[in-house]
């Protein structure tokens, strides 16, 4: 009656390789009472960030508290009503000129996790402030393989001018280790799914191309299966389906490096970055739920497009440009098309939602354990207007959340607020954050 104990961080290894273990039973100490398990289900924060603003008549629920109906761009997200606060009312004042003129999209993406307003320069003495996510990151960091992870859809750069005398790290960059170190997003799947395991370096490798690569599981097969054979039929059937999800990935990223030459990409996409942008979205949000999932990362930020992009989305019947579809002026046909897109970004949320709520995790899920910000550092793209901005949560956050909600602030409330108070439900405190002022109430009021 003394059942094996298996270690928290226990990994399965091979050659350059290490996958960590999704959470098991075994690893709760013989006797233990269930409260343990909970603890061992760390609060994790993500942020998934969107560009050139969201028409906000049809992403503003109608209604406040738990009576409010769900917008068009919004609808995608009706299955997950309940996982999910709508906060309203919040600003972001150093996104504005303050002075400085125009660089609205520069500014929206510097400031959106610094709440600082950016120096105003295209040289190289660039200066913001230490992002939300980067302190979260020095507070729990140690704890985890990385310490955060910095995701993106589409390539950037750091030097030269981008938004009307801004330099591009601003544009380019919502996480920012120091006020001079923007953290650039990883936008390729293959060197994220690296990162993350190891890269198979064995002769076979080495000498043929992609179609010919090792699976990173035949590498860690032996131990895999000798720990099956000492696990439970539960735990057993966790690990199967874990292991199914590593493969799963990489199996896509093998199908898409091996895929022929198809329609030229309507913007310009480094070599081994998916074509389809929900294939390649959908890609980063499984990687991300790996990474939360084995614990090797509790931070992660994640850029839907650069500040200002131009992609286009024609898979949904839109040809134009993103950013000039926003200046809009009033035009009803290019605004129906920015609604179209804010909704292909909240369809593609919806998926990521799901997969978390369906993955175990101590006594809930895995959702229940996360804290996510989506939104935008830009309310209205037509008039670049950073108040009153989009700002949805996801998850509980280990039970300190309540959900189902949509609350309206008083105007002019700072977003840093926002996370001042997320940062304090994972116990990190800092004086401040960037125009901070304060916590907001009523997050976690029934």
């Amino acid at each position: 009656m003394t059942p094996r104990h298996l270690p928290r961080r226990t990994f399965l290894r091979g050659m350059g390789v290490a996958i960590g273990l999704p959470w098991l039973d075994a690893m709760v100490p013989a006797f233990a009472a269930k409260a343990p398990a909970l603890a061992d289900s760390p609060t994790r924060l993500a942020f998934v960030y969107v560009p050139n603003g969201i028409i906000m008549s049809d992403w503003t629920p109608a209604g406040e508290g738990a009576d409010f109906e769900l917008p068009s761009i919004l609808q995608p997200l009706r299955d997950y009503r309940d996982d999910c606060l709508w906060l309203s009312g919040l600003t972001h004042n150093n996104g504005r000129a303050l002075g400085d003129g125009p660089g609205d999209h520069a500014r929206a993406a510097a400031s959106y996790l610094t709440g600082v307003h950016p120096r105003k320069t295209q040289g190289a003495d660039i200066r913001n402030g230490i992002s939300v996510d980067q302190i979260a990151a020095q507070a729990v960091g140690g704890r985890t393989r990385f310490a955060s992870l910095e995701l993106g859809l589409e390539h950037t750069r750091l030097v030269g001018n981008c938004d009307s005398g801004y330099s591009c790290a601003y544009n380019n960059s919502i996480s920012w280790r120091s006020p001079t170190s923007p953290m650039p997003p990883e936008v390729s799947p293959r060197s994220i799914f690296n990162r993350l395991f190891g890269s198979p370096r064995d002769a076979k490798t080495s000498q043929t191309g992609p179609k010919d690569r090792a699976s990173i599981l035949d590498l860690v097969q032996d131990e895999a299966r000798s720990l099956s054979n000492r696990l439970g039929p539960v735990d057993r059937r966790k690990l199967d389906e874990y292991l199914f999800a590593v493969r799963d990935i990489e199996k896509r990223i093998e199908s898409l490096e091996n895929a022929p030459a198809g329609r030229v990409p309507d913007m310009e996409i480094p070599e081994g970055i998916p074509i389809d942008f929900a294939e390649h979205l959908r890609l980063l949000f499984d990687l991300q739920t790996v990474a939360f999932r084995t614990d090797l990362t509790r931070i992660t930020t994640l850029m839907v497009g650069r500040e200002g992009s131009n992609r286009t989305y024609r898979e949904i019947g839109v040809s134009n440009a993103h950013h000039g579809l926003t200046h809009h002026q009033g035009n009803q046909s290019k605004i129906e098309q920015i609604i179209r897109i804010n909704r292909y970004h909240t369809q593609q949320f919806a998926y990521w939602l799901g997969q978390l709520k369906s993955i175990p995790d101590g006594d809930g899920s895995l959702l229940d354990n996360l804290m996510i910000v989506y939104g935008s550092g830009l309310s209205d793209g037509n008039e670049h207007l950073h108040h009153d901005l989009p700002v949805m949560i996801a998850g509980r956050g280990s039970g300190s959340l309540h959900p189902g909600r949509h609350i309206r602030y008083p105007e002019e409330t700072p977003l840093t607020n926002l996370y001042m108070t997320l940062l304090s439900h994972m116990g990190i405190h800092p004086e401040s954050i960037g125009d901070s002022n304060g916590q907001l109430k009523l997050l976690s009021e029934i």
